[in-house]
């Protein structure tokens, strides 16, 4: 009878050779974007916003010869379009400012948020042009700013040093300019372009600063794109009165009021979850039930935002002036 080969006498066992491990050679990562990385890649956005620039100018231009235009009602002066042209141009920066703005913080809000399942764009590539168009809102924003203070040297009859003096006051330090709603408008501008230049740098040296702490100034690139806004309805003679370009403005604002809200009920961080808090003590229960109490009420203020948007699109009271001023032909500042 043949023994099984179960029962048949085991040979000497050899050493048990371990498990060879699977071997993982990680790929090259992907470089850290740097700021001279990132000014090589803005090149193409920059040159739309050229061209958009240029198409702003010229469409200003055109309503200002044809007299078509509101900035000819508040200050008749400038229906000399040529001699303003400056000006002009500087309106046409500042629009595409606020477009570029515009259109960096919703791409901020749908890297940050929830987002769509389809997007033309993959992640990372998201990622990239929301810095390109960040860098490019900050020189769209200092060429808007330049050629203000360039049309304030152009007609000032002053020495040229008294020229280039009063034109740096009045075009960029705060209350500098004392003429009208200008006491307002311009110290809001100047905000936007001085807080825009150090948040959309401080990405470059966020590994020095730390994460958490760039996220924490990044949250304010918002108010910077609010600043912006508001100085365009207080001083855009564009926009001066109502109107359905007035509205427009206030209507696209509604896609970013939307994206913030969504951002905020379905944050990506659990830290940033509305979840009530469980009973605490001491100092430390008094902190969670504050940061839950603060995260509500932001949660609460953006929805009433638009709700206050849809308000104001619907009814078409959006703030513009009804009556032109009684007289603005005597100084190109116009009130």
């Amino acid at each position: 009878m043949k023994s099984s080969p179960a029962s048949a006498a085991p040979e000497p066992s050899r050493p048990a050779e371990p498990a060879e491990e699977p071997v993982t050679t990680p790929g090259p990562r992907p470089p850290r974007p740097t700021l001279r990385s990132d000014l090589r890649a803005s090149v193409p956005d920059g040159l739309i916003a050229l061209v958009v620039t240029a198409a702003v100018f010229a469409l200003l231009y055109a309503r200002i010869r044809a007299k078509t235009s509101s900035t000819v009602s508040v200050m008749p002066f400038m229906a000399d379009a040529g001699g303003f042209w400056m000006y002009f141009l500087s309106q046409a920066f500042g629009w595409a400012a606020l477009l570029w703005a515009w259109g960096t913080v919703i791409l901020g809000l749908l890297l940050s948020g929830p987002r769509p399942k389809r997007l033309p764009l993959s992640g990372p590539r998201l990622e990239r042009l929301h810095r390109t168009t960040s860098l490019n809102t900050i020189a769209l924003i200092a060429a808007h700013a330049l050629l203000f203070a360039a049309e304030l040297v152009r007609h000032d009859t002053a020495r040229w040093n008294s020229r280039l003096w009063t034109a740096f006051i009045e075009a960029f330090v705060p209350g500098g300019y004392d003429s009208g709603t200008g006491q307002i408008a311009m110290p809001v501008g100047q905000a936007a372009l001085y807080l825009a230049i150090p948040l959309g740098l401080l990405f470059y040296v966020r590994h020095r600063i730390g994460p958490k702490t760039w996220r924490v100034l990044h949250r304010f690139v918002i108010v910077v794109y609010i600043l912006s806004v508001w100085h365009t309805l207080l001083y855009g003679t564009n926009v001066w009165y109502d109107g359905w370009f007035r509205t427009s403005v206030w209507l696209l604002q509604l896609p970013i009021a939307a994206l913030l809200l969504a951002r905020l009920l379905r944050p990506a961080r659990r830290s940033e979850q509305l979840s009530r808090p469980g009973a605490g003590t001491g100092g430390a229960g008094w902190r969670v039930w504050s940061g839950w109490s603060l995260r509500l009420v932001g949660r609460l203020a953006v929805a009433g935002v638009v709700v206050a948007i849809l308000a104001v699109v619907l009814s078409g009271r959006d703030g513009g002036r009804t009556i032109p001023p009684a007289d603005t032909s005597s100084t190109h500042h116009h009130d």
